[in-house]
């Protein structure tokens, strides 16, 4: 093969490669569907993107009791971020198993069933605490879509070294992208700050200059417009939940045995609170061959 042949050969197999380049950029990118028909999420850091969860475990809003005034902030809050209106990131701390989570889910759920009161469509996302890192991508990806999203993130603290609340706080307030306007933060925590108490002394203790460490650690939570605490219930309130309970799942029990059940019960787990009276409530459910 001659030097004319090889070079026309070449110009061939060129102008082959820039047609089907020009074709491939020509074609139109195939969309990517982010939301289905669910009304809630899991966010995959992983794999980028948000696995639909078919059927959400919560309670009705009405059986949470002992909760009143947080309730009503919180669902005021929501109902206000549901319509397009201003709302605040929350962040609801306090005492194990007082309904912090169970009230998150159980408003969302009692919006979504009110859709025919003027509320846009609203979608919750939960995230595990170990992919904060990955916020702003989510955020990306949901901030065009035409719907409002909790992004939930349930038991968030940081220990030592943890560095990822940063991401939060970026998101949260502050950074240059910030939050979109069709998203809040919801997170529940056992900590008022996020952090422990002895390692917010440790600042205090090691660092150059202790105001400036423990502003640092702490400042996190002032991010949140609203923070809703949730502390231990007294007998009377912890009775209520057991009834409310028992009630919704018709065990049909007498008050005077169920209230010596409740009463036994919580001074065998040292603890009263919604967490508790559920637990007792399944155990009564079993012994009366009932399922709940």
């Amino acid at each position: 093969m001659n030097t004319d042949d090889r070079l026309a050969q070449i110009a061939a197999t060129l102008q082959e490669i820039a047609t089907t380049l020009k074709a491939a950029t020509a074609a139109p990118k195939a969309s990517v569907q982010v939301l289905s028909e669910a009304d809630a999420y899991h966010w995959d850091a992983d794999a980028g993107g948000l696995m639909p969860v078919p059927r959400v475990s919560r309670v009705p809003l009405a059986m949470l009791k002992g909760i009143d005034r947080v309730q009503d902030i919180l669902l005021r809050n929501t109902e206000q971020f549901a319509r397009g209106h201003g709302a605040n990131n929350a962040l609801l701390w306090g005492a194990r198993g007082m309904g912090k989570s169970s009230l998150v889910k159980a408003i969302h759920g009692d919006i979504t069933s009110r859709s025919d009161e003027g509320f846009e469509r609203l979608i919750l996302i939960e995230i595990a605490r170990e992919d904060l890192d990955t916020l702003p991508r989510l955020m990306r990806l949901i901030g065009k879509e035409p719907a409002r999203f909790i992004v939930f993130c349930d038991d968030l603290s940081f220990d030592k070294d943890e560095t990822s609340y940063k991401s939060l706080k970026t998101i949260l307030d502050g950074g240059l992208e910030g939050r979109p306007d069709n998203v809040l933060f919801y997170a529940t925590s056992n900590r008022r700050h996020l952090m422990p108490r002895d390692m917010i002394e440790n600042e205090r203790a090691t660092a150059i200059n202790p105001g400036e460490a423990v502003e640092e650690k702490v400042s996190l939570s002032d991010r949140f417009g609203l923070w809703l605490g949730f502390h231990n219930c007294d007998q009377p309130t912890f009775l209520s939940m057991v009834k409310a309970y028992a009630d919704h799942y018709q065990l049909g029990l007498d008050e005077e045995t169920l209230n010596a059940r409740a009463i036994e019960w919580s001074q065998t787990r040292g603890a009263r609170s919604g967490r508790v009276a559920i637990q007792l409530v399944r155990t009564l459910a079993g012994e009366l061959g009932k399922a709940i």
